[in-house]
């Protein structure tokens, strides 16, 4: 594991919807906060007496939101970690028990022992847009319900239902128009937009994803992209046992997009589906096979990005 930086003192900060329990490490300094524009702001003065090398905040649904943003823009170094990444270290450390302090203590002990990589957050008009996109991700989950529903409803129940589909897929489409055209317009997006979207198989909601919910695309080098996604294959072996290599972890909704897309470039995009058909050849299973696809498109879509270049279909022999 290697660290860019070294941190001697840390914050962790653990995060509710009413406040904010506060761990300071070396000194082992408690204390707590309101969640609120006020609280952030009397922390980021209580920062400026006392620094921290890292202030280490899980990810809690966007409560962690407000505070991240506030002491990233005042000029401390802020690290937003995955809540399953905590829990593992916090067992690994012994410390099974749980409450919002203890919380607290075992983030800054990440941040001192794990040295986490701090990634920029996003600005405002890119949160609204994550914001929209994930609730547009809400909306198609209750529309696959209310289809469910459907078929088991009587003749009453049926048209109440369908007139709520259609309400859904207005509210879907208006979102999908509302997004396309802010990151269209956008002079960040615009010509990431018009780059991705000459790769045959990629479609909108494939942009919309890798955009707004990868926006390391094109920042990192290949195997750091395909680690954060989460399409590396990882070892499985102990000792003398060769275990089977799985994908596992890494941004959840990209990575099932990614799957999507992979369907349709192994089927529509000739080199890809060269690809697809001289795995299959040696013997590779479909799914495999499959996975090599998204690794590959993934590293390619990283490359053009990277690069600012064109699709060409040469990329899929340079990039993965």
């Amino acid at each position: 594991m290697e660290n860019q930086t070294l941190y001697h003192s840390a914050l962790g900060i653990d995060v509710c919807a009413e406040r904010l329990d506060l761990c300071f490490l070396p000194t082992g300094k408690t204390g707590s906060t309101e969640n609120t524009s006020i609280g952030a702001a009397q922390l980021v003065e209580q920062l400026k007496q006392s620094p921290v090398d890292i202030i280490v905040i899980e990810a809690t649904g966007g409560l962690q939101r407000l505070v991240a943003t506030t002491l990233a823009a005042s000029g401390f170094t802020v690290a937003v970690i995955n809540p399953r990444q905590a829990r593992d270290f916090a067992k690994a450390a012994g410390r099974l028990a749980k409450t919002d302090q203890l919380d607290a203590e075992i983030l800054a002990w990440f941040g001192l022992r794990m040295q986490p990589e701090p990634r920029a957050l996003p600005d405002a008009q890119a949160q609204a847009l994550a914001d929209a996109l994930a609730r547009r991700g809400q909306l198609v989950e209750m529309r696959a319900a209310e289809k469910n529903r459907l078929h088991r409803a009587n003749a009453t129940m049926r048209k109440n239902i369908q007139i709520h589909i259609q309400w859904l897929t207005k509210q879907i489409d208006k979102l999908d128009i509302d997004i396309d055209a802010a990151l269209r317009r956008s002079p960040v997006w615009a010509e990431k937009v018009r780059l991705l979207e000459a790769v045959k198989g990629v479609g909108p909601q494939t942009l919309r994803q890798l955009l707004l919910e990868l926006p390391e695309l094109g920042t990192l080098n290949r195997k750091q992209i395909a680690a954060l996604v989460g399409v590396a294959p990882l070892n499985r072996d102990s000792g003398t046992h060769r275990g089977k290599r799985m994908i596992w972890g890494g941004r959840k909704h990209v990575r099932n997009q990614l799957y999507m897309t992979a369907l349709v470039a192994a089927r529509s995009n000739p080199p890809l589906k060269a690809f697809y058909v001289r795995l299959k050849a040696t013997g590779k299973a479909h799914k495999v096979a499959l996975v090599a696809v998204m690794r590959k498109l993934l590293t390619m879509l990283n490359a053009m990005l990277r690069d600012r270049a064109e699709w060409n279909p040469l990329f899929t022999e340079k990039s993965a």
